[in-house]
């Protein structure tokens, strides 16, 4: 009865127990991109590799999404999660379980004792019983509430990290197909300017054996022609490479990869609204994931202090017993118990562990403010880089169209003898770095796209449902 008489002072206790108040990040968010912040609008991101015109990128993303081992990973540490959410709740009801039970006892000798039924004079006694019992904690001060509301969190960050695997892994696919790409452009300029590193020195030759040329001028186009032949072997190692990434990011072993010949400059790059700074915070899944890990510290701390509290433990049994089956239903009784058990001596153990609890909660709040400014300076990086190259694009086709042009006037003025090989040389080499130039920063275009894309969340919906809500 004294356990029972401090229900009421429980009750009054237990409603001051609610959910934990949301921390705030203290993180000022700005209220423009310091780079490109003429462009306030919010582009649309979803299936946004679409948007680069290379329709066999599309194909990759599929295969990505369907083979990749760190996505299925991924999948399976949410179902692990959604479990771990299910066993968390089940507390929140009784537990109810049933029994039945059969027994024979026999004295084999001996006049027996009173621990036993059977005695000298039975052959042997049976026994057959039934119960029906359940089992209820009440959750006073919130804490088997809260630790299902932790499990909650924990499955939306498993959600909301799946969704950052598969953010990753989109834009991976994309830089590395952009690479392959990329790197046979180059491959493709480097054979152009060997044929015509080629085609000089058999000039060259040809001057040398008429006696119009020398020996040093044959001895620096071969050279030259050496470069250009060593540069071939180099570029097709790097494509290789990025092939067996890519290999690697579709979850397929490399011979499986059969990419087509789609040339690098049909790719485009979209224009990309990046929206407001504000907006940012709800389109990127790691924000969420750490806003979800710290809610669910949150909850644990409130786990951990209910835990140094009282516990209140109900139970009813409902049960039958006779010596004959036959009887089982004839003799019933109920038995209805209430426990308290309230922790006096652990040796710190569970002050221990909400401290413990506190410091992760404070860990993850650091992390979260990580996260935020993470996601700011990402997305003002490639900001940046699109601006960058975007002022670079427009000297670089100058630079180009000039490098092509003082090499075709030098190389005719050779012919015509009114011009030095060196000369030749030197506007040689300035287009073939001119051309490389411009692949690559072609390409460092497409992957700024690809990076701002990522940077923006590529799309994720963050109202989109993961779980439901914490009762």
């Amino acid at each position: 009865m004294k356990a029972l008489s401090l229900l009421p002072a429980c009750l009054l206790l237990g409603a001051c127990a609610g959910a934990p108040q949301s921390l705030d990040s203290g993180i000022t968010t700005p209220p423009a991109w310091q780079y490109g912040a003429g462009d306030t609008r919010r582009g649309e991101l979803q299936r946004w590799w679409t948007r680069f015109g290379a329709r066999e990128l599309d194909g990759l993303v599929a295969r990505a999404l369907a083979n990749s081992q760190d996505l299925a990973a991924a999948i399976a540490r949410v179902d692990q999660a959604r479990a771990s959410a299910v066993i968390a709740g089940a507390p929140l009801l009784p537990e109810v379980n049933a029994q039945l039970g059969a027994g024979r006892e026999k004295l084999l000798h001996g006049a027996g004792y009173s621990g036993i039924d059977a005695s000298e004079d039975d052959e042997a006694v049976d026994t057959f019983t039934a119960s029906l019992s359940a089992s209820y904690e009440v959750d006073f001060w919130g804490g088997r509430r809260a630790a299902y509301r932790s499990a909650l969190q924990s499955l939306k960050a498993s959600e909301y990290d799946r969704a950052t695997v598969e953010l990753t892994l989109v834009a991976g696919v994309a830089d590395a197909y952009l690479q392959v790409l990329a790197l046979r452009e180059q491959q493709r300029i480097a054979r152009l300017n060997l044929e015509n590193a080629e085609q000089v020195l058999r000039l060259v030759r040809s001057r040398r054996e008429a006696g119009s040329a020398t020996e040093l001028e044959v001895a620096q186009q071969s050279g030259l022609v050496a470069a250009q032949q060593r540069q071939l072997p180099l570029l097709q190692q790097q494509e290789r490479d990025a092939q067996v990434t890519l290999a690697t990011l579709l979850g397929e072993p490399l011979p499986a990869l059969k990419l087509g010949g789609q040339p690098f400059d049909s790719v485009l790059w979209p224009q990309i609204g990046a929206g407001l700074p504000s907006e940012l915070l709800t389109r990127r899944p790691d924000i969420a994931r750490a806003e979800a890990q710290l809610a669910a510290a949150q909850a644990d701390v409130q786990v951990a202090r209910a835990a140094m509290l009282p516990s209140l433990t109900l139970t009813a049994n409902l049960s039958s017993g006779a010596n004959h089956a036959s009887d089982l239903l004839r003799t019933s009784y109920y038995d209805l118990g209430a426990n308290l058990l309230a922790p006096i001596f652990n040796h710190g153990r569970l002050g221990a562990e909400r401290d413990r609890r506190l410091a992760l909660q404070r860990e993850l709040l650091e992390n979260y403010r990580k996260a935020i400014l993470g996601a700011f300076a990402d997305t003002e990086r490639s900001l940046n880089g699109i601006d960058g190259i975007d002022r670079q694009l427009h000297w670089q086709q100058q630079e180009l169209e000039q490098a092509q042009r003082a090499f075709e006037l030098s190389d005719s003025r050779y012919q015509a003898g009114a011009e030095t090989l060196l000369t030749v040389l030197d506007t040689q080499r300035t287009l073939y770095q001119a051309q490389d130039a411009a692949v690559q920063l072609r390409l460092a275009r497409l992957q700024a796209a690809v990076g701002l894309f990522k940077a923006l969340g590529g799309g994720w919906d963050a109202a989109a449902p993961l779980a439901r809500n914490a009762p």
